[in-house]
């Protein structure tokens, strides 16, 4: 009988527990916020692509990379069981068409699942490394690809792995075979990374690599997100989903990180774009994460994309620029903008292309 108490004791209070951290973490993921529609009126979603837009960055001439059919742990995919693509999108054409990139021979296509992008540019001879973040079998690596323009496809230079990289999200180039990546999960087991999620760890970090250094930079983060960098490099700004906030950071001749301030959003901020000319943050994000991870399609993740201005500022601005209630654009997971045209991206639906000079004539 004592025994049965026991049990029954045990079991109650883990229960208990279990309770009160989905409670916690529902409030932490906005599991009871309903999105008001806030669309722009000059908006399209872009045909051809239908498995997700997970990241989109631009480059200066306006040539917009874009990775698509990422499957990732907790979170939704509809892509059929076929490698994830990147896709090319002109934004000078009058009407840009997304055209898949060729991936030279040699790299292991089949098990390509692409996740978070970014570029670097040689400054002596203009060439374009583009870095991707894969998940074959998942598990994490960067791969390091060269982008000839010519007839759009991707030389491939060298698959990164590293055991500081082990759950590796988002990324940004510093150099040729240099960059930043964020970890979103310190356990890269399935049950540990739900239960370090439940109870809301602050475990996840930010780590540099280069071919000489591999090291932690910054850390207690929730879970770590979206990175990005300032357009005079000496900032850094990390998106921690689980705590809606971005990171600013500055960067140390090492290349350590020193945290400045956080700043709160009110929203599940994923990845960060920068604007290029003002240094405007740009975010796509996630308004009710429980809809996120937990997919009903009877009641559909809905998709916000947010604006920061003045973030060194004592008081950034942030402003809500487009929302959707999942009728349109579910998931969103990127925003980016070039000369006026807005570009959002999803964990694994469509991608929106919006004008958005023509919206304020409107």
């Amino acid at each position: 009988m004592g025994k049965i108490i026991v049990v029954t004791t045990v079991i109650g209070i883990v229960l208990a527990i279990l309770g009160e951290r989905i409670i916690h973490l529902r409030k932490r993921v906005w599991a009871s916020r309903e999105i008001e529609q806030n669309h722009l009126p000059s908006c399209h979603l872009i045909k051809g692509i239908e498995y997700g837009s997970e990241d989109i960055t631009i480059l200066p001439s306006g040539l917009a990379f874009i990775s698509s059919g990422l499957k990732y742990p907790q979170t939704p995919s509809f892509a059929p069981d076929s490698p994830g693509k990147i896709f090319i999108l002109d934004l000078e054409d009058q009407k840009p068409r997304p055209t898949e990139l060729r991936i030279s021979r040699g790299f292991d296509v089949d098990s390509f699942n692409p996740h978070g992008i970014s570029t670097y540019i040689d400054k002596e001879d203009d060439t374009v490394y583009l870095f991707v973040v894969n998940h074959p079998q998942f598990r994490s690596t960067v791969e390091i690809f060269r982008f000839v323009e010519e007839d759009f496809s991707l030389t491939h230079l060298k698959t990164v792995q590293h055991e500081l990289l082990h759950n590796v999200n988002d990324i940004v180039a510093l150099g040729p075979e240099s960059f930043y990546a964020t970890n979103d999960h310190y356990f890269t087991q399935h049950l540990l990374r739900s239960l370090e999620t439940l109870f809301c760890l602050a475990w996840c970090n930010v780590v540099y690599y280069s071919p000489r250094e591999v090291k932690e930079v910054a850390s207690g983060f929730y879970m770590a997100n979206g990175i990005n960098i300032s357009p005079d490099k000496k900032y850094v700004y990390v998106s921690d989903i689980l705590d809606s906030a971005v990171h600013v950071m500055e960067m140390n001749q090492n290349y350590t990180l020193t945290p400045i301030k956080a700043i709160h959003v009110g929203t599940l901020i994923d990845n960060i774009e920068v604007d290029p000319e003002t240094g405007d943050l740009w975010g796509g994000c996630h308004p009710n994460g429980w809809k996120l991870f937990n997919y009903n399609p009877e009641d559909l993740p809905g998709s916000e994309v947010i604006q920061i201005k003045n973030i060194h500022s004592e008081e950034p601005i942030v402003t809500q620029v487009y929302a959707d209630n999942g009728s349109v654009i579910q998931g969103s997971s990127v925003a980016t903008v070039y000369k006026g045209k807005l570009l959002i991206g999803t964990v694994f639906h469509k991608a929106l292309y919006c004008d958005l000079e023509q919206s304020i004539k409107m």
